[in-house]
């Protein structure tokens, strides 16, 4: 076998299982989508669930992917030792009810001992105690020797999660020779030691775990593969761990040019070395997937990562802002196979640089806090190494090396049970566990196809009632007075996506009308009409459809308005700018942007001129679907974060705004009429908002005001608006004469 780089051993194995008939995805977003059950995507597997599990159709049966991954429960590990890290890649090829062990396990041995021609005497195939067929296969057709198989017990190979599918595994072991090796002549895949590394995982989705002890046989039988590429890289290039890996090794050569260390040459110097290796690599993805530095969820974890890192510089002597140099080296090394992270350079850069100033703010703070809590020596109490950390951020192993340094001890006991108190407040406030996440939200719609959306071009249509759901169950008709839900085959009721919101209307037939009240769409595609009837409907009948017209046109004004916004704050703010969240309803557009500190006056003039220059251009607003490279090619941009197919819907106003997006729009900006920022503030670290009207809402807030100040000239006694300011300041003035003459009086009476 021949030194492949990483970067090369992910092309050739998404290639080979192209060549075997699959499609070739993106690595989705580390951000979970429609998944309450995970805080960030933790396996191949993860983003695909609802795939696995029939509620959203596969775009084919066959998938090959290589997933970024984020895993944090061993974060106070990493660095620590070579093996432990936040970021990893997981290659997968995935069979949705299509292929099975017979065409699995040749694949891998192929892929495996033909592409990357490892020596097939180095290979150890396992499979599952009790799967025969899996065994069969491994000796019969594949023709390994039967002492080079092994069985292992359910712990070691079958995967199942709470409820739902589970199967038998079938993993392949490398084998790295005896110096890795405990010595016993009975050594292999399933002992202690490091001898055998497992770099290929099948797993055969065959049954359904009811939760009861009892297995049933799926109908349709799933393959979920998993391979760490960093994993595969170590054999591939002959080094003990990913952190010698070729792209993860030029990143730490990076730290050790900065620091001036030497990597290897002193223990402690060599965890922090690790550390910084592994949470630049880390903290650079999190952010291209569109997660900012918080103090909870996913961005608390990001800025523990930040935090982490830039503390270990500092304890090899980096006494400089130094993660964006990191950053330029991620990026380098990771570019070839995400461009995002190119395309969001100077973003992740400015999200980074502003995180480790604001560290470096508290780690002084922490200090001299940490200094006068120690000023008598003895032992520092949990409770306030606790409040260190949560309030402060100041990390605990740092408060630890600093007492240490002093002679002192701290009470890791009660630290440790804060701690846990607060794992425990955070796990409850998720409300979900992993197991539910193989549960469907809501109601089933089994059986019915993709709903067919008029409301681009329609405001009407006839349609047939497809499903009635009342009280949470589905039943063939509604009456008079009930609350219900209502699935049609057609609509051209927008459903709430894209920070859109559902459209309102009614649903007819003779005699009776079906109040919409709001739209929704399941992760199926399937729109949900909630509202009540004054009459009967049943599924079958053939109705009319239509929206509330004005309502979808102020709608439309607001949202093309946020495209023409986003454009113009990233006009006058800088490239940095992104979309952090969008609502965009018939009242005001509410616009969520990175950026790092407050407008001045001049930049939202500015932002606000750049809108309505464009509004009075009256420039006329297309939408087009393309292909997505087309659409990167023209400059669309996409909402940070997003998961987007091979052919996205593209919105262009003018020569001013053009963005991926699926929702509706003006067809000329000059229907807008009228755009006016209302406030701008602070939503979280690093992200502003921005709420701004359009159109009539614009005429309402013009008239709000002439109201305000026709009611403040008369309580001024002003002879009309225009002279408010003069009779304020006259007031003011009086106000200040009196309250010096009142003044005066009081030390009068006093000095008597």
């Amino acid at each position: 076998m021949e030194w492949t780089s990483l970067n090369d051993l992910r092309e050739k194995y998404l290639s080979f299982f192209e060549s075997k008939g699959h499609l070739r995805l993106p690595s989705f977003s580390l951000v979970p989508n429609n998944d309450k059950s995970l805080l960030l995507i933790n396996s191949g597997m993860a983003p695909m669930k609802k795939y696995f599990t029939g509620e959203i159709t596969p775009p084919s049966k066959r998938v090959t992917t290589c997933q970024k991954c984020i895993r944090t429960p061993d974060l106070e590990r990493v660095g620590h030792t070579a093996r432990h890290g936040t970021y990893f890649e997981m290659l997968g090829n995935f069979s949705f009810g299509d292929y099975f062990k017979n065409e699995a396990i040749p694949w891998a041995w192929e892929f495996l001992t033909e592409v990357l021609e490892i020596p097939k005497d180095l290979l150890w195939p396992s499979v599952y105690e009790d799967d025969d067929e899996a065994y069969a296969l491994w000796r019969d057709v594949i023709g390994v020797p039967e002492e080079h198989i092994v069985r292992l017990g359910k712990e070691d190979n079958f995967w199942e999660h709470g409820t739902g599918p589970c199967g038998p595994c079938s993993e392949i072991y490398f084998d790295r020779g005896e110096k890795y090796g405990c010595g016993s002549p009975d050594c292999k895949p399933g002992c202690d030691c490091d001898r055998y590394m497992e770099i290929w995982n099948n797993v055969f989705s065959q049954f359904n775990n009811m939760g009861d002890g009892t297995y049933t046989e799926l109908e349709h039988k799933n393959i979920d593969t998993g391979m760490g590429l960093e994993r595969l890289a170590c054999v591939m290039q002959g080094v003990d761990n990913m952190f010698e890996v070729d792209t993860v090794r030029n990143i730490l050569n990076q730290v050790c040019a900065i620091s001036g260390k030497t990597y290897g040459a002193d223990k402690e110097t060599d965890i922090s070395i690790r550390a910084i290796t592994d949470h630049a690599r880390a903290a650079t993805f999190m952010i291209s997937d569109g997660i900012i530095p918080s103090n909870e969820g996913r961005g608390y974890v990001l800025r523990r990562i930040i935090r982490r890192a830039v503390r270990h510089g500092k304890l090899i002597g980096i006494n400089r802002a130094f993660m964006t140099e990191m950053c330029d080296v991620v990026i380098r090394e990771n570019g070839p196979g995400y461009p995002e992270l190119i395309e969001k350079q100077d973003m992740i850069k400015k999200v980074i640089a502003n995180e480790e100033a604001n560290f470096s703010k508290t780690i002084d703070q922490g200090l001299a806090i940490l200094n006068d809590l120690t000023k008598n020596g003895g032992t520092l109490s949990g409770d306030d190494a606790f409040r260190l950390y949560d309030t402060y951020g100041f990390p605990f192993d740092l408060t630890r090396d600093i007492l240490a340094e002093k002679g002192m001890t701290v009470d890791e006991e009660t630290f440790q049970k804060r701690m846990q108190e607060q794992r425990e407040l955070a796990r409850s406030s998720r409300k979900a566990s992993d197991g539910e996440s193989w549960k469907s939200d809501g109601i089933s719609f089994d059986g019915i196809e993709k709903t067919v959306f008029a409301g681009y071009t329609e405001n009407t249509c006839e349609a047939k009632i497809l499903d009635i759901v009342c009280e949470g169950e589905h039943v063939a008709s509604i009456s008079a007075g009930q609350n219900a839900v209502l699935v049609l085959d057609k609509t051209p009721f927008y459903a709430e996506s894209g920070g859109q919101v559902g459209d309102t209307g009614t649903i007819c037939k003779a005699g009776t009308t079906f109040a919409v009240k709001d739209t929704q769409k399941t992760a199926a595609g399937i729109f949900t009409h909630s509202g009540t009837a004054d009459g009967t409907l049943s599924v079958g009948d053939v109705v009319t459809a239509e929206i509330n017209v004005a309502r979808r046109e102020a709608i439309r004004r607001n949202h093309t308005a946020a495209h023409l916004l986003q454009a113009g704050l990233r006009k006058v703010l800088g490239t940095h700018v992104e979309q952090a969240g969008q609502l965009v309803n018939e009242k005001t557009v509410r616009f969520d942007f990175t950026h790092f500190s407050a407008l001045s006056a001049d930049e939202l003039q500015a932002v606000e001129t750049f809108v309505n220059e464009a509004v009075l251009s009256a420039c006329n607003v297309h939408s087009k679907e393309m292909a997505i490279e087309e659409a990167k090619k023209l400059g669309a941009m996409a909402l940070f974060g997003e998961k987007y197919g091979k052919v996205v819907r593209v919105v262009t106003a003018g020569d001013y705004s053009v963005e991926f997006c699926g929702g509706t729009h003006v067809s000329n900006a000059g229907k807008i009429g009228l755009f006016r920022i209302i406030s701008e503030n602070g939503v979280a670290a690093g992200v502003r908002r921005i709420e701004a009207v359009t159109g009539f809402n614009t005429l309402a807030l013009l008239d709000h005001y002439k109201t305000v100040m026709t009611d403040t000239a008369a309580a001024l006694k002003a002879g009309n608006i225009e002279d408010i300011a003069t009779k304020a300041a006259q007031v003011s003035t009086q106000l200040k004469e009196n309250a010096r003459l009142v003044e005066c009086d009081i030390g009068r009476r006093q000095n008597r």
